[in-house]
């Protein structure tokens, strides 16, 4: 919004509008992408998140659903505003995953700061679920932290 009120002729009630109406934009094109979208490389798990994730000031982590066809069959925010992904617990990741017989997950969640370098946390935590998916027979296809503008995939970096 700041940056808003600096250009010439916006106010704080305009560019406080300008910037609602933007966000409505970005979730509404969020919304209309996700489901049924077929998955085929980590960009495309980019294409689908970066419009809801790269620019919160939190961090949330999100499981991908997938079918046997690799289609997103949904997405289940797990977290929102966690300070490290340690604080996500496989059987919140799988819950869902396991009652809807997902063929698969991919596990997504974004980097305030920007910068989608996994932290140490995020390596552990990833280690976790993908045991935890191999015990429930559920694989974990990826990793992908989103950051402003970029993306990493552990599957990739070859850390799966």
């Amino acid at each position: 919004v700041a940056m808003l009120i600096s250009l010439a002729g916006m106010g704080p009630a305009r560019a406080v509008a300008v910037h609602a109406a933007l966000e409505l934009g970005r979730r509404l094109s969020a919304e209309e992408r996700r489901e049924g979208v077929p998955i085929r490389s980590p960009r495309d798990i980019f294409r689908v998140y970066a419009p809801r994730l790269e620019d919160l000031p939190v961090e949330e982590f999100h499981v991908a659903i997938l079918d046997i066809h690799h289609r997103l069959e949904r997405d289940v925010t797990v977290t929102r505003g966690i300070l490290d992904s340690s604080l996500v617990h496989p059987r919140e990741v799988f819950r869902q995953a396991v009652a809807e017989n997902a063929a698969a997950v991919i596990l997504v969640h974004n980097h305030p700061s920007g910068d989608p370098t996994p932290s140490p946390d995020d390596r552990t935590a990833t280690e976790q679920l993908v045991q935890a998916g191999r015990m429930l027979g559920i694989p974990v296809h990826d990793h992908v932290i989103i950051g402003r503008g970029r993306f990493m995939s552990f599957a990739e970096a070859g850390l799966l």
